[in-house]
């Protein structure tokens, strides 16, 4: 239940955003209000604030599936996201929209497929600065919902959904942020100190090719591009200041959400923690890699360390809710955004196929993790298929409020079907497109299309997931009926899509 005071911001702030006159959903929300007002609990607003539960979203960037201990045996250890497993229900068939960071955050946050309303692509750089790559206005954020429910909320971390002003965090329901506006950011300041950094360099000063060390910078030619300016126009930033931060970004992340727990422990808080770790430049503690001696290659070592500070963050939230006595009031996600850069990281998909920027599962099938301690069964494996973006309508369920109700929602509220009670899938068809990739799940059964150099229109592929979970077996000649009744689901489904709003300018 919203106080009329909340009702009334949210009324006017949604207005002045979108030209005067109220949207359907916030007067919908107004309507609800009038109707219900008659249940608010005897203590009034603050008591059903203290009821509501915290809920916090831990997203990961470009970790793959196969690099946290609860996935694979033999992975780099990552106790703490082990520890959230087994307290909670691991999801081994948790999908993300997309396979690369800004489409795959725009669904989560809205609980829609990105490409509803134009979110398709995946700007970088100064491109991020382009008011039409940033939230379209027109889209509800998760922030926002709570907000209008009396929750705080708080973005820690990587935003990477428009530089530009008009899409600042803070315009988009987060009361506090700390973090950056863009793709990524390097973790330490000029001149790196205390860290080994492992760069791409098209060319070395050497003129070979391999690694090339200067000092704790090693450069490597292994990929074809150098590493980008990521803090070019991107500062970090505390609210809408920025600031130089001189602790190890990972770990300064990890403070800043710690501190949000403290701020409000004694109201209901929607805290979204954005580690921009293990997403490039690779930049790893000197200290930490010294746990990982006996790990040969540099490179392998650097994304240790990094992964291990992601790790110690985690560890560090769970440690501060159950400080505060907020463990069976707090439901947690942990997800990553996409697969693994395999090549650039090292980070690794297995068993999959693929990793980022592909439609392969190596690319959107991502750990995925929720726990509730003492509502949700701990220690439980959920073998149907999720999608990021069940985050939204989970969230609104337990908070006790609804989704917007003028527009398509690709969300489900998970609670039961992880209680059991509720059976089938969530998601029986799951949906994708990212320009000219392409893909459709259906059960055990799914297509994709996968551009290749050359090729102005490529076939789609067709898989048995549950035969062939690598996608090594193409049936599409074998299976020509199955093929054709998945394209036309997937067509069918795309009709409901819009193109990009942004493109690159060389794509126009």
């Amino acid at each position: 239940m919203m106080p009329p005071s909340t009702v009334r911001s949210f009324l006017l702030r949604r207005t002045s955003r979108h030209g005067g006159q109220p949207r359907a959903s916030a007067c919908a929300t107004l309507l609800l209000v009038a109707l219900l007002g008659a249940t608010m609990p005897a203590g009034g607003w603050a008591a059903a604030k203290r009821t509501k539960p915290n809920i916090v979203v831990i997203f990961a960037d470009d970790l793959g599936y196969g690099e946290i201990g609860s996935q694979r045996e033999d992975a780099i250890p990552t106790p703490n996201i082990d520890r959230l497993a087994r307290e909670g229900i691991r999801c081994p068939q948790g999908y993300v929209t997309a396979s690369y960071c800004g489409p795959s955050r725009a669904g989560m946050l809205t609980g829609r497929y990105q490409t509803r309303f134009g979110h398709e692509l995946n700007p970088t750089g100064r491109h991020n600065l382009d008011p039409n790559a940033g939230l379209q206005d027109s889209e509800i954020t998760l922030a926002e919902r709570l907000k209008s429910v009396g929750y705080a909320t708080g973005l820690m971390g990587k935003w990477h959904l428009g530089g530009s002003e008009e899409a600042h965090p803070r315009r988009r329901g987060f009361d506090d942020f700390y973090g950056f506006l863009h793709e990524g950011h390097y973790y330490v300041p000029p001149p790196y100190r205390n860290v080994t950094s492992f760069l791409r360099r098209r060319q070395l000063p050497t003129g070979m090719e391999g690694r090339w060390r200067e000092g704790e910078t090693i450069w490597s030619s292994h990929l074809p591009h150098d590493e980008p300016p990521y803090d070019d126009h991107n500062p970090v930033m505390r609210d809408t200041t920025p600031i130089v931060e001189q602790r190890y970004l990972t770990q300064a992340i990890s403070d800043e959400a710690v501190e949000f727990i403290g701020r409000h422990r004694d109201e209901p808080f929607f805290l979204y923690v954005a580690y921009s770790a293990v997403h490039s430049p690779m930049q790893g503690r000197r200290e930490v890699m010294k746990r990982f001696s006996l790990i040969e290659d540099v490179h392998r070592r650097v994304f240790a360390a990094m992964l291990a500070d992601l790790d110690k963050g985690v560890g560090e939230i769970m440690h501060k809710l159950h400080k505060e006595g907020l463990d069976e009031r707090t439901l947690i996600f942990f997800i990553s955004d996409n697969g693994g850069p395999t090549a650039e990281l090292t980070s690794s998909n297995e068993p999959f196929r693929g990793g980022k920027g592909t439609l392969y599962e190596g690319g959107i099938r991502v750990p995925y993790i929720v726990s509730w301690v003492g509502t949700l069964p701990a220690g439980k494996t959920y073998d149907e298929p999720v999608l990021a973006t069940d985050v939204f309508a989970t969230a609104c369920s337990v908070a006790g409020t609804f989704m917007p109700i003028d527009r398509t929602m690709d969300s489900v509220n998970l609670i039961p079907f992880l209680l059991g009670k509720r059976e089938g899938s969530p998601h029986p068809v799951l949906y994708w497109r990212m320009g000219k990739k392409t893909a459709l799940r259906e059960g055990d059964w799914k297509i994709v299309r996968h551009p290749v150099k050359g090729q102005a229109e490529p076939p789609f592929q067709l898989f048995h997931l549950s035969e062939d979970q690598g996608e090594t077996n193409d049936l599409a000649k074998r299976r020509p009926h199955q093929l054709r009744a998945l394209t036309e689901l997937w067509q069918n489904l795309d009709r409901e899509m819009v193109e990009p709003i942004w493109k690159p300018a060389n794509r126009r």
